[in-house]
């Protein structure tokens, strides 16, 4: 019978031929995702055995414990050939079943990953709440990361991140930078928030905004004077600032509203869209900043939902909507119309704004 490679061998492959991810599930061949889609390899389908050898080889008895307690465990795992991967295990019909997903070695800058200027200007706020939203697999993380070495490499501050779990590795350049993670380091994204301000930092780094405790922590981080970034699974501007409030008792929506609009310095949103030359993918983004009148539509629910009126017209302060950015990657010849077209928010309203603007569509 034939015998699959090892794991390394696999997660070599991985890197290899640009992979985000290889899922490894019984009864099927090794499985890697390449810019958004799934490949199947002309490997061997994969045994009971294997997953089950393969996890032993990953999880130490902390994560073992909790794989056997919760049949799913996600953590971290890297090799100084290999480099860095994120790895979640679970049990599927009776079988282990393992997804790794590759991390970037180093932090990207702003220019090669495609993220707007306005980014740029972030690094340099000394206080504030900074969210970067998106689904999974939209480049959160590495714009993150991106965005901490930046800080990390022009100013003279002290960083602290929590991760869940750490992915990619900071030196300390002309800042220092102090890497946590939630399980090993601290026990919660919260309780770690909290204590961090014991700890002189001027910048904070969440990898992600998952419960109100978290999120009333970065609050009163961003209140007491510190710049902080996170992350949340979100689909655009106007629902991360709808999911930051109503994750909340509504008898708190209020003071909630209030809190946020005086402490988001702004939120950016990410698509990943297919490059016109097949090269790869690049972030679509959309920005929504902290103005008098973004402060407004924050605090009146009626005028929530309408954000993106906001960001339309805030183009002087930076702001952008994704069918403008699309728009934008379309006329330069990033993206194809079609590609465009099956990311934009209001597919209609976009082919009209294209058509109105003299771009062949078709």
């Amino acid at each position: 019978m034939d015998q699959l490679p090892t794991l390394d061998a696999l997660l070599s492959k991985l890197a290899e031929i640009g992979a985000s991810d290889v899922h490894l599930k019984v009864g099927s061949p090794p499985a890697y995702r390449i810019d958004g889609h799934l490949h199947f390899s002309e490997l061997p389908k994969v045994r009971p055995e294997d997953t089950q050898q393969w996890s032993q080889e990953l999880l130490d008895e902390k994560n073992a414990g909790i794989f056997e307690s919760e049949s799913e465990v996600d953590f971290g795992y890297g090799t100084p050939t290999l480099g860095r991967f994120r790895v979640n295990i679970y049990r599927q019909r009776g079988s282990i079943a393992l997804v790794v997903r590759a991390v970037i070695s180093g932090s990207k800058g702003f220019v090669e990953l495609g993220l707007p200027e306005a980014v740029g200007r972030l690094c340099r706020e000394d206080r504030g709440l900074v969210v970067v939203g998106g689904p999974s697999g939209s480049g959160k993380t590495t714009s993150l990361n991106a965005m901490l070495d930046e800080i990390n490499s022009k100013r003279r501050v002290s960083i602290v991140t929590l991760e869940d779990p750490i992915e990619m590795l900071h030196r300390d350049k002309m800042g220092i930078v102090s890497q946590r993670e939630v399980g090993v380091d601290v026990v919660s994204f919260a309780d770690g928030l909290y204590r961090v301000l014991r700890q002189d930092p001027n910048v904070i780094m969440i990898s992600e905004m998952r419960d109100p405790e978290t999120i009333e922590a970065a609050l009163y981080a961003a209140e007491t004077g510190h710049l902080v970034l996170s992350a949340m699974y979100t689909n655009d501007a106007t629902e991360t600032i709808t999911r930051l409030i109503e994750v909340f008792e509504p008898h708190r929506h209020h003071q909630i509203r209030l809190r946020i609009a005086r402490n988001v310095k702004a939120v950016v949103s990410q698509r990943l869209v297919a490059t016109a030359d097949g090269s790869g993918r690049v972030p679509a983004t959309e920005v929504l900043t902290e103005t008098d009148r973004t402060f407004d539509y924050v605090m009146n629910p009626e005028l929530t939902p309408q954000l993106e009126d906001v960001m339309t017209e805030g183009a002087y302060y930076g702001m952008k909507t994704f069918d403008q950015c699309l728009l934008q990657m379309f006329r330069d010849g990033t993206i194809t119309f079609e590609e465009a077209l099956s990311n934009a928010s209001h597919p209609t309203d976009f082919r009209m704004a294209a058509q109105q603007t003299g771009l062949r569509t078709a």
